[in-house]
């Protein structure tokens, strides 16, 4: 988020007071060393650099933006009680972006936490304290925008949330306040971010965006030429998954089956002449195909055009390595959906390399 959202916020405000919402509590909700020195260097400064490198319209673009949308910075486990009073009546909006498993749900968590006075472990059950606070406290409205990459994600946290509640056993006019009221908007963020500044900041690509999906009386953080308001969300998150993750994943199977050495980046796969050659084959012909038959051939050809750029960036240090963590899970998540909507579809392609990289089948 220090790349995207929040540096969003930062370009809004600067160009016009009014383009923002307003400023942001970070919260932290690991425990790692790394997580925590962020949280202090934010407490200390309250800015960090973003340095955006890549091309551009075959320009170079080099630049470093210090970002100074936070106004505070928190530990779910330290703070509790300050961020339960700063969700009671003052945020407009809950921006979140867990790990690839921060929706889990914990043994731990399935007593109420409403008393503990300390925060539960999973994402969904802190969300659900921090409502039930805020339902208290008049249930003034709130947006809430999930960043995850999992399709629908505003629709999976609220059943999670709810669910959590109804677990607990707490009141009708909450779970009531939950559905109607809590306003869980679906949304897609699309950004290479390839390093970290240490102790807080991050080097990223020039492309960038946020697609989400249009509801009634969402509350957005800022106004941003990289946020698009959707009514087809469906359509951006194919193309992410279909041509970016899925070839973000493709490259990390080759290098996980050549047991390739720690440090080789996506531009080292792309420059590799079996590997690009087998990515290009699966993209022409296994996923192309797909959207051919949805209509769209034009769009995702132009779209893949942008992320063939995207891979071949000189400047991003972005390592096949960090790509492969939870490896089979990525497969599934991010092959299956094309071989699966092909046979949807009826579509007469073989999808060799997408069902050998599957395990031989779907």
């Amino acid at each position: 988020m220090q790349a995207h959202v929040d540096l969003f916020v930062c370009e809004a405000a600067r160009r016009h007071p009014d383009d923002a919402l307003g400023k942001i509590a970070v919260v932290q909700t690991t425990t790692s060393p790394q997580s925590r020195a962020r949280i202090e260097a934010l407490r200390a400064t309250g800015r960090y650099p973003v340095r955006i490198r890549g091309l551009q319209r075959k320009q170079t673009v080099d630049v470093t933006i210090e970002c100074d949308s936070v106004a505070q910075a928190l530990h779910a486990d330290d703070d509790w009680p300050a961020l339960l009073e700063r969700v009671r009546d003052q945020v407009e909006v809950i921006v979140s972006n867990t790990a690839d498993n921060g929706y889990a749900l914990f043994a731990e968590d399935t007593a109420s936490m409403l008393a503990a006075g300390s925060a539960p472990r999973g994402f969904a059950a802190k969300l659900a304290v921090l409502l039930h606070e805020r339902y208290r406290a008049g249930g003034k409205a709130i947006t809430v925008l999930p960043c995850e990459l999992i399709s629908r994600n505003g629709d999976v946290l609220r059943d999670l949330v709810m669910s959590v509640a109804r677990g607990w056993h707490m009141e009708p006019g909450f779970l009531h306040y939950l559905a109607h009221d809590c306003i869980w908007v679906n949304s897609l963020v699309d950004r290479i971010v390839s390093e970290a500044i240490d102790p807080v900041g991050a080097v990223a690509e020039p492309y960038a965006l946020w697609a989400i999906e249009r509801q009634e009386g969402m509350v957005l953080p800022c106004r941003h030429e990289s946020i698009i308001v959707t009514d087809d969300l469906a359509h951006f998150e194919r193309l992410k998954l279909f041509l970016l993750n899925l070839g973000h994943t493709m490259l990390a199977e080759f290098w996980l089956g050549s047991r390739g050495e720690t440090g080789t980046t996506v531009l080292d796969g792309m420059r590799h002449e079996s590997w690009r050659g087998a990515l290009e084959s699966t993209w022409k012909d296994e996923v192309l195909p797909v959207f051919e038959a949805l209509g769209q051939y034009e769009i995702a050809s132009k779209y893949l055009d942008d992320v063939r750029d995207r891979f071949e960036n000189p400047f991003l240090a972005h390592r096949l390595a960090d790509i492969a963590g939870n490896h089979q899970e990525k497969k599934q998540r991010r092959l299956k959906p094309v071989v699966d909507l092909a046979s949807e579809l009826g579509i007469r392609v073989e999808q060799k390399r997408l069902r050998h990289a599957l395990g031989g089948g779907t």
